[in-house]
C-alpha cells in the first residue's frame, strides 16, 4: 500500500497483479489498482481531472490524461472518501505509475493532489522495484 497527502487530501493506492488476465508468454501483464481518496480537510472539493505517467521495466513512458476517474467526478465533503478500482496493462513484468488529480474547491480554486508513485510488480519480474 502506498499513500500521500496533499493539502489535506490523502490518496492511498493498493496495486494487485492479475495473473488470470496476464499472458507472460505474449509479454502482456495486467494489474488492478484500488485507490481511496479521503478529504481530511475542511473544504468541499471535486475531482476534475486525472494525470498518469506509466513507466514499464524498459523505461518507456506512457502518459494518460482525462476527466474524472472511472467515469465520475466525485465531490468530497470534509471527512468523506471515494474508492475506485482501475487497471493497467504493460508489455513488461514490472513498472511504475505516478500521477495527480486536479481538484476544485467549492469557491472555484483549482489545485493538484499528488498520487504516490507505486510499483507494478509481478512474479515474472527479475528485479523487484519495491
Amino acid at each position: 500500500m502506498y499513500d500521500k497527502t496533499t493539502r489535506a487530501i490523502r490518496v492511498t493506492v493498493t496495486p494487485t497483479f492479475l495473473e488470470d488476465q496476464s499472458t507472460p508468454e505474449e509479454h502482456y501483464f495486467v494489474w488492478a489498482y484500488t485507490i481511496v481518496i479521503e478529504n481530511l480537510g475542511q473544504e468541499v472539493v471535486q475531482l476534475m481531472t486525472r494525470y498518469w505517467k506509466i513507466t514499464d521495466a524498459l523505461g518507456r513512458h506512457q502518459e494518460v490524461r482525462g476527466e474524472g476517474v472511472v467515469g465520475e467526478q466525485p465531490v468530497l465533503h470534509p471527512g468523506e472518501r471515494f474508492e475506485y478500482t482501475s487497471g493497467a496493462p504493460l508489455p513488461t513484468p514490472s513498472g511504475i505509475m505516478v500521477g495527480s488529480y486536479q481538484m476544485e474547491t467549492s469557491s472555484g480554486e483549482m489545485f493538484n493532489v499528488e498520487i504516490p508513485a507505486f510499483a507494478l510488480e509481478s512474479p515474472y519480474a527479475k528485479t523487484r522495484l519495491h
